[in-house]
């Protein structure tokens, strides 16, 4: 955990009187946990679905090549809105976005319980991705507005350790919904999401937009790029600008698409694969419900430790880290397709899994305000995560049919597989 001496802090603090330090600090303290603390609740409104998978299914016959076209609409519209929400969250403030995206958000989830038709639930859940865009570029500006870069390697951990968290409660309330409540699966999308109204109420309450607001000195310099006179003189199209001239925003794009690709077959087809249509009737010796539950486990403690792990042992070299990450998590995933579900080896597996594929996510996102600087965080994270969303989107209609065609729920396995082997390459060329 990074201290708070004097000398740890940026040149334009150190000026600073001793109680200016101290209101610095913890507002500093109140954006990293409130914006943490909001972002816990947000998965749990976009990363239900695959528990809903058999009973939309049984309700209204969908198939899971449609079901797969529902989820990639969502990932799809989420990528769109990162690439305007990003930019956004520089302009009018992460706290107002991630606000209105945590509200609009349960709305839609709502909307999407009182489905029927496919085109309904695909228009729907496309909503919902782009409100639930509003919430992780902004976040990232605001946490940028308040640490600067010799701890965004803990900060980031910190932040992308919450959002795996937050799929851990996307697991176990859909788990609590339908297992000990014995409600149906429109609960989740009624139940669930709610938790975000508490996560929107403590940032409200409780975090500040950035240092300016309280009359504090801004952390640091826009990084590597001159910044100008004043920051809020920029232009959308001069953010947009800076990020998409820079050559390696390309190269990190490709290298998240395939991780994220690799993430959200298992988050979405893991739940298929272990749970199926007769899941309740099981007799297996562990309860295929919270087999489940190892795989956001590990991505929540994987995404703490990457962003660590490259500051301590690659000396910021994040790409060194990424790359470890994703070579273990193609293994990894290759011996998933050999383990019967109910063993405490599938537990194992799907935990070690889910901690490969998603741990390099925090050193990823870490990059964007290294590479960028400050003032277009924003813009960088959403740009980033459009191009990284737009890569999953494409990988739910096709493992959808796949499964359909072949009746393997396992094939989601060897694809993952392929997806961290392309990520760890694309991650080789990436000097940062």
């Amino acid at each position: 955990m990074p201290s708070d001496t004097p000398s740890d802090l940026p040149d334009a603090l150190q000026c600073q009187p001793i109680y200016k330090l101290a209101s610095f600090t913890q507002y500093k303290w109140r954006a990293l946990i409130g914006v943490t603390f909001c972002y816990l609740f947000y998965y749990t409104g976009r990363q239900t679905l695959g528990f809903a998978v058999s009973g939309i299914q049984h309700d209204y016959g969908l198939s899971k090549y449609e079901l797969g076209w529902i989820s990639a609409t969502m990932l799809w519209c989420y990528a769109g809105g990162q690439f305007i929400n990003g930019n956004l969250g520089d302009k009018l403030g992460g706290k107002a976005m991630m606000i209105a995206g945590a509200v609009l958000s349960l709305a839609t989830n709502w909307v999407f319980s009182f489905g029927h038709t496919f085109w309904f639930f695909l228009l729907a859940w496309g909503a919902n991705g782009y409100f639930q865009s509003m919430g992780f570029a902004p976040g990232s500006r605001l946490l940028s507005n308040w640490w600067d870069h010799t701890h965004r390697g803990f900060v980031y951990g910190v932040y992308i350790g919450f959002s795996g968290f937050s799929s851990v409660l996307a697991y176990v309330f859909p788990v609590l919904i339908l297992g000990t409540m014995h409600l149906g699966w429109i609960w989740i999308f009624r139940l669930a999401p709610l938790s975000m109204l508490l996560g929107a109420l403590v940032l409200l309450l409780f975090v500040s937009e950035r240092p300016e607001d309280k009359q504090l000195h801004p952390v640091e310099p826009a990084g590597g790029i001159p910044p100008p006179a004043v920051e809020d003189d920029l232009t959308s199209a001069q953010r947009y600008s800076l990020v998409l001239r820079n050559w390696k925003l390309y190269i990190t794009g490709l290298a998240i698409g395939f991780q994220n690709a690799a993430r959200y077959a298992l988050v979405v087809w893991v739940p298929v694969h272990f749970l199926g249509m007769d899941w309740k009737n099981s007799s297996a010796l562990i309860d295929p419900k919270w087999i489940t539950v190892a795989l956001p486990i590990g991505m929540a403690l994987g995404s703490l430790s990457n962003s660590w792990i490259s500051d301590v042992l690659f000396q910021g070299r994040r790409y060194v880290a990424i790359v470890w990450y994703m070579v273990l998590a193609s293994t990894t995933a290759i011996f998933m397709v050999f383990v019967p579900h109910a063993s405490m080896l599938a537990i194992a597996l799907l935990f070690l899994c889910g901690f490969f594929v998603f741990g390099p996510a925090s050193s990823f996102w870490a990059l964007c305000p290294d590479i960028f600087g400050r003032r277009v965080a924003g813009t960088a994270t959403g740009v980033l995560n459009t191009m990284s969303y737009i890569f999953a989107g494409i990988g739910e209609p096709v493992i959808g049919h796949m499964i359909d065609s072949t009746g393997n729920t396992s094939i989601i396995f060897p694809i993952v597989a392929g997806l961290c082997a392309a990520s760890a390459v694309m991650s080789m060329l990436i000097r940062r």
